[in-house]
């Protein structure tokens, strides 16, 4: 079978392409029925495990279930995709069991397998994976090598012996190119979890992707930034305030303003649980005996002690999406005794990632300078990805190209069908 895998920050898909040509994304069981996509996300805890007493990893949606109705001893980790570029991250112990950050994305990446053999009723050996067009650190520092060969490492140990890599852009192109009937010239942007990512390439039946010439790829580009820095946004402008940031605490004759590094953790919802350490903790609790406003750093403890980071992300993604359609709407954190309302405007909201759009606007223009192609030769721009729906996103392209050229969709399946086409013409030539 010849199979594309998307492994994304937030979701990740897989699919397969079919005897006649077409791919078709595998669903995966959800509460609401089924699911294109599977969250990538692992969850452990101590009534989850194999025969020999390990405990026994649950993925995607198991995972969530079961931290929603875990007893508090459940571990969810989610976003690990974002630390491929990072040497200092190369594992974690969860229940006594280190975990490396290769087992991690492995067993995600099993269980995408797993569903595609079932479905296809063939082995899944060899697959076209997803990749952003640049690996770079937090630092900034460009990490490909390193970041692929991390990749590789848990493409095999998910039982996949053979991976070949293709921009996520690019992917998102061989969808898009299906439904051409004339050649045109397109700008694709892809917007996942972690990454913005964009391709200039020459499509259509006259030079269609699955037989294209070398020069039907006019250029690519990425940014380091999509729908989690959108959501850190969220927190660090409307809702961290909630939890003690920018207030100040009494230390001797002084008055001091609560570490901001905590709320750099804080606003990354997944690095929550760092802040769990006996060290941090006292810290706190310190503080919280001398602060201005003591509940606040109280709301801030139990979000850390009974581990709901997860409920506050799901509260703020339901933000973003509510954001999409309408001009304003409620952050609600009710999760005893914590409870937390405030009004975010789609303006504030806007207002907070002003910086993150700019540097998606600068990263298009460097794409159209370097490959000397003006706005007005781009026949079409494809916009795809979660955040592709965010408005403000779409205005960027809007404005530079005109809305009549603007086309969307296969927002989270995209990429995955895309590169079920492109391992068809990889493997099928190999």
């Amino acid at each position: 079978m010849f199979a594309g895998l998307d492994f994304g920050t937030t979701n990740s898909a897989i699919g397969l392409l079919d005897a006649s040509g077409g791919a078709r994304v595998i669903s995966h069981p959800h509460p609401a029925g089924l699911s294109e996509t599977l969250r990538s996300v692992l969850a452990f805890d101590r009534h989850h495990r194999h025969a020999d007493g390990r405990s026994l990893p649950l993925v995607g949606h198991d995972a969530i279930a079961a931290y929603l109705e875990g007893d508090g001893e459940c571990r969810l980790l989610q976003s690990f995709k974002s630390y491929l570029t990072s040497r200092s991250f190369s594992s974690a112990t969860i229940l006594n069991v280190t975990y490396t950050l290769e087992q991690m994305i492995a067993f995600v990446v099993e269980r995408l397998r797993q569903a595609a053999e079932a479905e296809g009723g063939a082995a899944v050996r060899r697959v076209v994976a997803g990749r952003p067009v640049r690996f770079v650190a937090e630092d900034g520092k460009v990490e490909e090598d390193y970041a692929l060969t991390r990749l590789r490492q848990a493409f095999a140990a998910a039982g996949i012996g053979e991976v070949a890599f293709e921009y996520e852009p690019i992917a998102a192109a061989y969808y898009y190119e299906r439904g051409l009937t004339r050649d045109e010239t397109v700008l694709v942007a892809d917007f996942g979890g972690g990454t913005s990512d964009f391709s200039l390439v020459r499509l259509g039946p006259g030079r269609a992707c699955l037989n294209r010439p070398e020069n039907a790829i006019l250029g690519t580009g990425g940014v380091g930034l999509g729908g989690d820095c959108f959501d850190r946004r969220i927190i660090e402008g409307g809702i961290a305030e909630f939890f003690g940031k920018n207030t100040g605490f009494r230390s001797g004759n002084k008055v001091l303003p609560v570490p901001d590094w905590l709320y750099g953790k804080f606003a990354r919802w997944h690095h929550i649980a760092f802040l769990g350490s006996a060290s941090t903790m006292r810290m706190l609790r310190d503080i919280q005996r001398h602060a201005d406003h003591p509940g606040r750093i109280e709301d801030l403890l139990t979000v850390i002690e009974y581990n709901l980071g997860y409920h506050l992300y799901r509260a703020v993604e339901g933000v973003k999406v509510a954001l999409s359609q309408a001009e304003e709407t409620i952050f609600a954190f009710d999760y005893d005794p914590v409870h937390i309302e405030r009004r975010i405007t789609r303006a504030e909201f806007e207002g907070w990632i002003a910086p993150d759009l700019a540097e998606i606007e600068d990263c298009v223009e460097t794409l159209l300078q370097t490959t000397h192609i003006p706005a007005t030769r781009i026949d079409r721009v494809f916009l795809t990805g979660g955040s592709s729906l965010v408005p403000a996103v779409r205005r960027i392209f809007a404005q530079r190209f005109g809305e009549e050229r603007l086309s969307s969709g296969g927002e989270f399946v995209s990429v995955a069908s895309g590169l079920a086409y492109r391992a068809g013409e990889i493997f099928a030539a190999g």
